[in-house]
């Protein structure tokens, strides 16, 4: 079939403005069996379309059937409606309470050598009043027969560990050790040294 484009002319008689030139393409109306197409008319013996009419028509079609979609407005992610999570902390809150887990009698020196080097915390009966929980571990090597022959040393040899937790996020707040030789008092100076270092972080600024 042979196909190719020409322009007509289209006036209206009507109508006193220029005529307007429309672009048509036109075929050979032999090759069809004389037959019009629907948007097709006969000029000078040929069936003509106006040009693009099928591409604009297709376009037309998919538009109404595929309508382009809304631009959409990208929603912020919600907020997180719970408290921030925070890093256990270390800090030692001056004032509070503590409950110091029986050990064998060595929470009684303890004790006592939280008032006498006056750490700034109140000693309660049970940990369910307590803020902190004071564990503690304690050994104590008393001088045999040998030693006070030989070296004439009658006193002991100590040493002591201490671990305060915070019962709240269960972090480990403070932890200490000590080892003295050769000790008169005993687990009275090891408590009493891990009293003076449970004080001193208490106060660390």
């Amino acid at each position: 079939m042979l196909a190719f484009a020409c322009f007509a002319t289209l006036v209206t008689s009507a109508s006193a403005q220029q005529p307007a030139a429309v672009r048509m393409e036109c075929r050979e109306l032999a090759n069809s069996n004389n037959a019009l197409a629907p948007n097709e008319t006969l000029v000078n013996g040929m069936a003509c379309h106006p040009a693009g009419a099928k591409a604009e028509a297709a376009a037309q079609t998919k538009s109404a059937a595929s309508p382009t979609p809304a631009a959409y407005e990208t929603s912020p992610a919600p907020a997180n409606s719970g408290a921030p999570i925070m890093p256990a902390g270390t800090r030692i809150v001056p004032g509070a309470t503590v409950y110091i887990e029986p050990n064998a009698g060595f929470e009684n020196y303890l004790m006592a050598a939280l008032q006498k080097k006056k750490v700034p915390l109140v000693a309660v009966a049970s940990p369910e009043q307590a803020t902190y929980v004071l564990k503690s571990t304690s050994d104590e090597k008393k001088a045999g027969w040998a030693k006070m022959l030989l070296t004439k040393q009658i006193h002991s040899d100590n040493s002591a560990s201490v671990q305060m937790i915070d019962q709240r996020s269960g972090a480990i707040v403070f932890a200490y050790s000590v080892d003295k030789k050769n000790t008169l008092h005993g687990q009275q100076t090891t408590a009493e040294a891990c009293a003076k270092h449970l004080k001193e972080q208490i106060e660390k600024k």
